[in-house]
């Protein structure tokens, strides 16, 4: 998962791209990049670390230009801890192209040593970032031929760049001279949407709120497929570029990984969460009776809104039971499983009077690894709780994501290949109840009737795109272990950030 923006301007754009970033830091807090661009040169600074960070004085004056790109990540694929791997990447030919992406390439390792044996390009990382590159320069020096750069070369390039790779990928990229195209795949599974501000400014972005929170209208969602091409002028050009686009986005960014002020695809992403909290209250009834029921708490942050719905549905009183420490930082540097319940606690403190004499209902986004649950309803337990119950807005999590998501492989996943009871004792809860599948789909796909369905591969192991069988699941979990840093730990369930932190 990683956030992504692009802007075509009449003035300088380093000052603008660096706050977008920081409207879309829930998306990525391991490093961040921006590029610009001057005439025909290009300026670039990347580096890990949050966005605050990474750009100082002395590095925000060295990005002029009036259009460019930038970068937030939380690494997917490749190697989490090498700086070379931050993005953008750049490729000097043809014209100078400079790109970055949100998702992850399934056939990346195919892509690899395709661009070696046949297209003579040379892939220096594990970045499947650097095989997109590297995939989109080839196919746009096949299709100019070194005549002049026309919108319908960028289109048949982005055409032949969804014929070649299979995945998830929202991207946008610079042209060196030329202007900026952005693109998403042919099943629109990561969200990117467009916008423009005063002056002519055209900007596109990861979310929505990117644009509302830098002064730009959203004017509609990149569709599935679609290429973008802006000049330098501003002028935009489109085109469908895929033979049978599929609108079908992942829904886990409307369950957790987008922030609830953003519409992706037509929905809003509070509206949706305030569905899954309706459809989670019949599943509470049919499970414990609402009477032995004495409050509704939320785990924060973005389980807040379905478990508001959920209390008051019920008529169940809605309390705040927990307080996050905002400044604590992410817990990584941690020796071991042993310190994780340590740094729970350290996140996250309980009111106790909430808690005391009360059989309590706990609302969470959805479990994971159950390691962060468990230690939850202990902590509820210690506070005087008489029972705890514990609900999900979202179905069990039984499967790898492997469309950009770092969801822990199939063993690490608490549902794996357990029942519902299993998991419960596991967590140490008196009842544990779980959104279903149809009911998630239907409380969020009812928003936009246009769409063609989702991507819930995770709880339901279904892949949209239909290239992953059993071998490419044991694949990637293979290249997943050993990309862990032994001295780091993630308190979080899917070792992300909240997009409430950032």
């Amino acid at each position: 998962m990683c956030g992504i923006v692009g802007v075509v301007s009449q003035g300088p754009v380093n000052q603008l791209i660096y706050d977008a970033l920081l409207l879309l830091q829930h998306r990525g807090q391991d490093a961040a990049g921006i590029v610009t661009q001057q005439g025909r040169k290009v300026y670039m600074h990347k580096a890990k670390g949050m966005v605050r960070d990474v750009f100082r004085t002395r590095n925000m004056r060295a990005l002029p230009g009036n259009l460019g790109l930038g970068q937030v990540r939380y690494p997917t694929a490749g190697n989490a801890f090498s700086e070379e791997e931050a993005q953008p990447f750049y490729v000097n030919a043809p014209f100078g192209i400079t790109l970055a992406h949100n998702g992850n390439l399934t056939n990346a390792q195919a892509l690899k040593a395709e661009l070696f044996s046949t297209d003579h390009r040379h892939i220096n990382t594990e970045s499947d970032t650097e095989v997109l590159v590297n995939v989109f320069a080839h196919e746009l020096e096949r299709t100019t031929r070194g005549l002049p750069l026309a919108p319908h070369d960028v289109f048949a390039a982005v055409a032949n760049v969804h014929r070649r790779v299979r995945g998830s990928y929202a991207v946008v990229a610079l042209i060196a001279g030329h202007g900026m195209v952005a693109f998403r795949d042919p099943f629109g599974i990561r969200p990117l949407c467009i916008g423009k501000g005063a002056g002519g400014t055209v900007m596109v972005a990861s979310e929505s709120v990117t644009l509302e929170g830098t002064g730009h209208s959203l004017e509609r969602n990149v569709a599935p497929g679609e290429a973008v091409f802006i000049d330098l002028q501003g002028k935009v050009h489109t085109a469908q570029c895929a033979q049978d686009p599929k609108l079908a986005p992942c829904i886990f960014e409307f369950v957790y990984l987008a922030r609830p002020d953003s519409v992706l695809d037509g929905i809003s992403v509070y509206q949706a969460r305030l569905n899954l909290g309706e459809t989670l209250a019949k599943r509470v009834i049919s499970t414990v009776p609402p009477n032995e029921i004495d409050v509704v708490i939320p785990i924060p942050e973005s389980s807040r809104p379905s478990a508001m719905q959920l209390a008051q549905l019920l008529g169940i009183p809605y309390r705040e039971g927990f307080v996050k420490n905002r400044y604590v930082g992410r817990t990584f540097i941690m020796p071991g499983q042993s310190v994780r319940k340590k740094s729970v606690r350290q996140k996250l403190n309980v009111i106790q009077s909430e808690f005391k004499g009360r059989n309590v209902l706990l609302v969470d986004d959805s479990i994971v690894r159950g390691t962060t649950s468990r230690e939850i309803v202990q902590m509820a337990r210690d506070a005087g709780a008489r029972k705890v119950y514990m609900a999900s807005a979202a179905p069990p999590v039984r499967f790898p994501n492997v469309y950009g998501i770092d969801m822990p492989t199939a063993t690490e996943l608490v549902a794996h290949g357990r029942t519902v009871e299993e998991v419960r004792e596991i967590i140490g809860c008196d009842a544990l109840i779980y959104q279903d599948v149809e009911g998630m789909k239907n409380a969020i796909g009812k928003l936009n009737p246009r769409l063609d369905g989702f991507d819930a591969s995770c709880f339901d192991g279904v892949y949209v795109t239909g290239d992953i069988n059993p071998e490419d699941i044991a694949r990637i979990n293979e290249a997943r272990i050993g990309q862990e840093d032994p001295l780091e730990e993630s308190a979080s369930r899917l070792s992300i950030p909240n997009p409430q932190e950032a």
